[in-house]
């Protein structure tokens, strides 16, 4: 009787072995996956290849005001009424499914007493309120999405120009983040006058905006990761276009393909002034041959 119940005992013992092994199996974490394991997109500073002109947020400095917001850093000039540039970030951390708001408004955020540009200082003009940062770069919320449609952000832009020639890169940057890639964009213009579908103008909204001559971007290309400026090499792919605000340019944004130096030649910026100056010196002489779709 001792044996049998001995043996009893023995089979309690290992059943509960068993049934607890079993539980513990469960709860064994999986091995991660390759996709689990590999580095996630971030939203990373805007200004982390630099800051083109210096811009101070004083506003003593109306030619060169910084404005910081959390979708994009530009430099804005008071007295045109347009930035001089805007930078930002783009990776698929920034986009999602928020649709197009398009509530242009004034920016309440400039220093007081500022003229604020408004939603319709373009109505009639023959120009588009063309977006530095695109609407579809800040498609994560409601909040950035919105943010890219105060007035601070647009440029009097020629129609063709912004709906084609810059829409045709702006799309193909947004390929790239498709494809695995995470972009810096430092977008802007300089000059005076430029042709609208109504034709030739110089100022619009009673002279408070400048319509400018030459509209330009730089799009500096990484595979994801992070230490962004020290990831750019010599050989890193670095997109320049210099276009004329002209509503007679060509569709394809490749014909307008230049060097970062000839920019920083004809706005007197340092583009990319975080980046070692040796890899600069060679990224900002070459002009890019890439595919442009």
């Amino acid at each position: 009787m001792a044996s049998f119940t001995t043996r009893l005992g023995t089979l309690a013992v290992l059943a509960a072995l068993a049934t607890s092994c079993a539980k513990d199996t469960q709860n064994v974490p999986a091995t991660p996956t390759a996709a689990v394991v590999t580095q996630d997109a971030t939203r990373d500073g805007h200004l982390a290849l630099g800051n083109p002109s210096g811009a101070v947020a004083d506003p003593y400095y109306y030619w060169n005001y910084l404005l910081t917001k959390p979708q994009f850093v530009m430099s804005y000039h008071r007295d045109r009424g347009v930035p001089n540039w805007v930078s930002w970030h783009l990776s698929s951390a920034w986009l999602g499914s928020t649709p197009r708001q398009d509530n242009f408004s004034s920016d309440a955020s400039l220093p007081t007493g500022w003229y604020r540009v408004t939603s319709t200082s373009y109505t009639g003009s023959g120009f588009d309120r063309g977006h530095l940062c695109p609407s579809a770069d800040r498609t994560g919320s409601v909040e950035d999405n919105s943010a890219t449609f105060k007035m601070t952000n647009m440029m009097p832009q020629a129609p063709r120009n912004n709906q084609q020639t810059w829409a045709g890169l702006e799309n193909y940057c947004r390929t790239l983040v498709g494809q695995g890639y995470e972009l810096y964009v430092i977008a802007g213009s300089y000059g005076k006058g430029g042709t609208g579908s109504n034709g030739y103008l110089t100022t619009l909204d009673a002279g408070r905006v400048t319509v400018p001559n030459r509209c330009w971007k730089v799009v500096v290309v990484l595979p994801e990761g992070s230490s962004d400026a020290g990831r750019v090499t010599t050989s890193t792919r670095v997109i320049a276009i210099n276009t004329p605000n002209d509503n007679a340019l060509d569709a394809n944004w490749g014909v307008y393909r230049t060097s970062v130096d000839a920019i920083e030649a004809a706005t007197g910026y340092n583009v990319l002034s975080a980046v070692s100056t040796a890899v600069q010196d060679v990224v900002e002489a070459r002009v890019d041959a890439g595919p442009t779709s």
